[in-house]
């Protein structure tokens, strides 16, 4: 989690840099209090810890600039809250009335918890969950039952993606693959998707089928957020731009070099 939804200090520097950086390098400290809803003294409180922070520069005459390491936190923050922010609107998404999958036998009008397992919401009759609900039909296990009158918000905590790095053809794609390593990264895992056809070949060659070859990035970043951990093997040349989308989307990963050692 990000740390601004933490410290209201926090929050409140993030604000005021932002505020800078929208009108330096002249910055009027009383502008900013009476769009922040706070006082003069406080703005110049604060800027007194944003320059020793380093976040800020200033020319000594009301004249700031917000440095590189203020938009690096900036950047930061803002990636950190894009990944919450699409959690959240996951969470509430079709809060009216939405669809789930029956944990076990429900009956019309039955008060439900809401929990979210194997990147699915499913509603079950434990009502000690974070989220409830009520049915709006009935069900048998396994089928699909609208729910509706949500309370709170489900539980979900983000997956981890584990990006396997392979050779592309100018290297010798799938021929140039570690495959040992491969599978042993790939073979027990349930969501294994393919970025370029050196990455399909190899898997192929190890008896693994990809379940996911177009809208890979897509793909694997809502399966995350659904609380999967997906495996993608991409060549090399897109992994860098892959690793860009999954760090814009504050959803953790790890990369794993599965490319044969020169010789």
């Amino acid at each position: 989690m990000m740390e601004i939804l933490h410290s209201k200090n926090l929050a409140t520097k993030f604000q005021i840099l932002v505020e800078i950086a929208a009108n330096q390098p002249d910055v009027q400290q009383r502008s900013i209090a009476k769009r922040l809803g706070i006082s003069p003294q406080a703005v110049s409180d604060y800027i007194r810890e944003l320059l020793d922070d380093g976040w800020l520069s200033s020319d000594g005459r009301s004249r700031y600039r917000v440095t590189k390491e203020g938009v690096d936190w900036i950047v930061k923050e803002l990636r950190g809250w894009q990944g919450y922010s699409d959690n959240v609107r996951k969470a509430i998404a079709s809060i009216s009335i939405c669809a789930a999958v029956a944990d076990g036998p429900l009956s019309q009008g039955q008060k439900v918890g809401l929990v979210m397992k194997d990147g699915l919401l499913y509603a079950t009759a434990d009502t000690g969950t974070r989220a409830t609900g009520t049915t709006t039909c009935d069900a048998a296990a396994g089928e699909d039952i609208g729910v509706t009158n949500i309370e709170g918000i489900v539980s979900l905590e983000l997956g981890k993606v584990t990006v396997l790095r392979l050779p592309g053809i100018q290297r010798g794609g799938s021929r140039q693959a570690d495959l040992d390593k491969l599978r042993e990264a790939a073979g027990d895992q349930g969501l294994v998707c393919a970025a370029g056809v050196e990455a399909l070949t190899a898997l192929r060659r190890i008896g693994i089928e990809p379940a996911c070859l177009y809208g890979v990035r897509e793909a694997i970043v809502e399966a995350a957020q659904s609380g999967l951990s997906p495996v993608v093997a991409c060549v090399d040349n897109d992994t860098a731009d892959l690793i860009r989308v999954l760090e814009q989307k504050n959803i953790d990963y790890e990369i794993i070099d599965a490319r044969k050692a020169p010789r």
